[in-house]
């Protein structure tokens, strides 16, 4: 258990230092959207790439685990919703709520961090379950965020717009260029795979610094905006669908899914699993001010699963790595 925390904690102390740097008046808030930046749209993508060109194309052209994945995504979709509508939490505040349970912070966190435990195996799986929750499961929570709107197209029209959403992300577009270069064991050239390289190493560290910059600025848009207190019932739940309920699901369908004689190894169960047992996506929080949603009920969740996931995913990583 030593060991695993000797890897976790460096990634959780950049959460704590970005989140720190903000709290303190240390970097300003305006940085983080260029910070948020570099990282969705530079760093990121050569991240997502180079790891995608060196996995086997068996492991990223897995329907068996995306359709899988996407099943236990859609139930704790379902689930949340279902836990969380009430007369104060109507469908736009229940849908992302619903989006913070069923989506984890692979792309900004978890692909790093299981690659740093489990070696670049690790990376194919976890691209999967990416491209799961970015087209499909977002996709979903945003139509269904729609449907407080008067207008019956409401929720067509927000799934357009989210699938357009998605076009305009560089990280599919560079999963389907890591796909492309593994099918055809394509290499970069010297210089070209250099620069990647170096974008790449830093998507990491900066993303995680992110992370915490980005959670500590909702936390102070919150107080400024007089947000009425948050109560512990209307995000605690939810943080805790994410952090118990979600990998114990995914254990579950992954194996009854090899019990069944699908074509599924225990590694790639053990890595998604793991994926499930990340904390929330961090972006959802922007997602949120973007269509006017309880910014602040989401953030407090992400921040809460952020903080216990250093305990709750290495405790899952001794169980399940043993």
């Amino acid at each position: 258990m030593l060991n695993i925390l000797f890897v976790t904690f460096p990634f959780f102390a950049l959460v704590l230092a970005g989140f720190v740097a903000i709290q303190r008046g240390l970097l300003p808030r305006d940085a983080i959207g260029g910070l948020n930046g570099f990282v969705l749209y530079f760093a990121l993508p050569c991240m997502l790439y180079r790891f995608g060109a060196g996995s086997p194309i068996s492991q990223l052209l897995d329907p068996t685990l995306f359709l899988a994945y996407l099943l236990c995504a859609l139930l704790m979709v379902g689930f949340s919703v279902a836990m969380s509508l009430n007369a104060r939490i109507r469908w736009n505040d229940a849908a992302f709520g619903a989006l913070v349970a069923a989506f984890p912070n692979t792309g900004f966190m978890g692909v790093p961090l299981l690659v740093a435990l489990l070696g670049e195996g690790a990376a194919g799986p976890a691209i999967v379950t990416i491209v799961a929750d970015l087209v499909i499961t977002t996709s979903l929570c945003v139509a269904l965020s729609r449907l407080d709107g008067a207008d019956e197209h409401g929720a067509a029209r927000a799934a357009k717009n989210a699938l357009k959403a998605v076009l305009a992300n560089p990280m599919p577009w560079a999963i389907i260029l890591g796909v492309l270069s593994s099918a055809m064991s394509y290499e970069l050239v010297g210089p070209l795979a250099k620069t990647v390289g170096l974008l790449a190493d830093s998507a990491s560290p900066v993303a995680l610094f992110t992370i915490g910059a980005v959670l500590a600025r909702s936390q102070q848009l919150t107080q400024e905006s007089g947000h009425a207190p948050i109560m512990l019932r209307d995000y605690l739940p939810i943080a805790c669908f994410k952090l118990f309920l979600h990998p114990v699901l995914v254990l579950l369908v992954l194996s009854t899914v090899i019990q069944m004689g699908f074509a599924m190894d225990r590694f790639t169960m053990v890595v998604v699993v793991l994926v499930a047992a990340l904390p929330s996506a961090s972006n959802v929080a922007l997602l949120t001010e973007r269509f006017d949603a309880d910014t602040g009920r989401v953030a407090r969740i992400i921040l809460v699963t952020t903080a216990a996931a250093f305990f709750t995913f290495s405790g899952a990583v001794a169980l399940l790595h043993a």
